[in-house]
């Protein structure tokens, strides 16, 4: 059986003049993946006729079930309704049921249901109203021609109340539909084009009902798998079999899955080994302590950090050496040595972690340029140092900054496990 294929429709110059974020249809497509159906496209469209029009034929001709939010208010921009009638060739008439709904509505407000908001209550007459208990649009379902239409008011808490009480069930029964799962896998260290190449056989070898998608970001690549069936468990199975064919190709790259972030699996570490860890920062001005005590109970194991942004902080409260600086900058193998050495000892932790570079855009040097960091991580046995080129944008290296800063530290907290046996 093929997946049944949706599309998304979302109404109103709003959105395309950047004035208001579209939720919707992500919070749309998350709910219909949960019901294995696919989306294949997602359309925001202005209050223009044409477009309007021309986007609901596409719809009719693409997809089996076509979800629209936006344009059902009473005033004369909103035209979704006219034009779905247009689109139907269908008369709007009056319906008693939702004319109750909006006067029962207004009543609730201690309002009188004007002209204008008793227009709500007028519909085409091929569809089936859907209650809005939050709002005066009701929605439409509507069932032409092998396709379903579902529309919905744009209003957010609206649709969603709408969708989660009445519309999701109802899609349910009217299509019969696969399930999908997904897993993420979370890498770090690598690129994608270099992942892509380690695991080019182990990708071509996948089961035809398992597909694998690359997402990169931020010094991260993930690999998203996704297994279409009908046997929810046996979905689960194959997709761990597939990833234990992975870890021999990959496995020092992946640092977790689905939601694990690289702060949360390091504190767990942590945790775990009764390590405790302080941070000295320069060019990342905070971010890396930011991110290690953004996970709940981190104070179990982060004692504490010093922002170094000026090389006299260095000097006083990190202790580096004023001769480290004169001779090889604050940017530099043997500052960032210091600086990460010292931070364990002052504060009293096991691993000392320091980052120094130039984040930019301006700072940099022929020698030195915009996105040169320096990344050190110490511990009582040794101090590990390693120097990184990164981009001319400054919030993207203070953010890569933070992560390598962070692998590192899952690095070489993998290898205390090593070191015990």
């Amino acid at each position: 059986m093929t997946h049944t294929r949706a599309e998304i429709i979302t109404i109103g110059d709003e959105i395309l003049y950047g004035q208001i974020l579209d939720t919707n249809s992500q919070w749309i497509s998350r709910q219909l993946d949960d019901l294995g159906i696919r989306v294949v496209r997602k359309v925001t469209i202005g209050d223009n006729e044409t477009d309007i029009l021309y986007a609901f034929a596409r719809a009719q001709k693409n997809a089996s079930l076509v979800l629209i939010t936006g344009g059902l208010g009473p005033t004369n921009d909103d035209l979704t309704k006219p034009l779905l009638a247009k689109h139907f060739g269908v008369e709007i008439k009056l319906n008693e049921q939702a004319l109750k709904e909006v006067t029962e509505l207004f009543r609730n407000f201690g309002k009188e249901l004007t002209p204008t908001n008793r227009t709500q209550a007028e519909l085409p007459v091929n569809c089936t109203m859907i209650s809005n208990k939050l709002g005066s649009a009701p929605g439409m379902w509507f069932d032409e021609n092998d396709t379903v239409f579902v529309v919905m008011p744009g209003v957010p808490h609206e649709m969603k109340g709408m969708m989660t009480e009445i519309i999701l069930p109802r899609i349910k029964e009217r299509f019969s539909t696969q399930l999908i799962y997904h897993k993420i896998i979370k890498t770090t260290g690598i690129g994608e084009s270099w992942l892509s190449d380690k695991i080019k056989t182990w990708e071509e070898q996948l089961p035809e009902h398992i597909k694998l998608a690359y997402l990169p970001s931020v010094m991260e690549v993930k690999l998203r798998l996704t297994a279409s069936g009908y046997d929810k468990k046996q979905l689960i199975a194959d997709v761990e079999k597939e990833i234990g064919k992975l870890k021999p190709l990959a496995g020092k790259y992946i640092f977790g899955y689905n939601d694990d972030t690289l702060e949360k699996v390091v504190g767990e570490m942590l945790r775990s080994k009764g390590k405790t860890i302080a941070t000295a920062e320069s060019c990342t001005g905070g971010f890396l302590s930011h991110k290690l005590t953004s996970v709940p109970g981190s104070s179990d194991y982060f004692l504490g950090g010093i922002v170094s942004y000026n090389n006299a902080i260095k000097v006083a409260s990190l202790g580096v050496n004023e001769e480290t600086l004169n001779k090889y900058g604050a940017v530099s193998e043997q500052t960032v040595n210091e600086m990460a050495r010292n931070v364990r000892k002052i504060i009293g932790t096991d691993i000392g972690v320091a980052i120094t570079g130039v984040a930019g855009p301006a700072g940099g040097t022929p020698d030195k340029p915009v996105g040169t960091v320096w990344v050190a991580v110490s511990d009582n046995d040794e101090t590990r140092v390693l120097k990184f080129s990164f981009t001319k944008n400054r919030m993207v290296n203070i953010e890569a900054s933070a992560k390598v800063a962070m692998n590192m530290v899952r690095q070489r907290m993998a290898e205390y496990d090593k070191d015990t046996r």
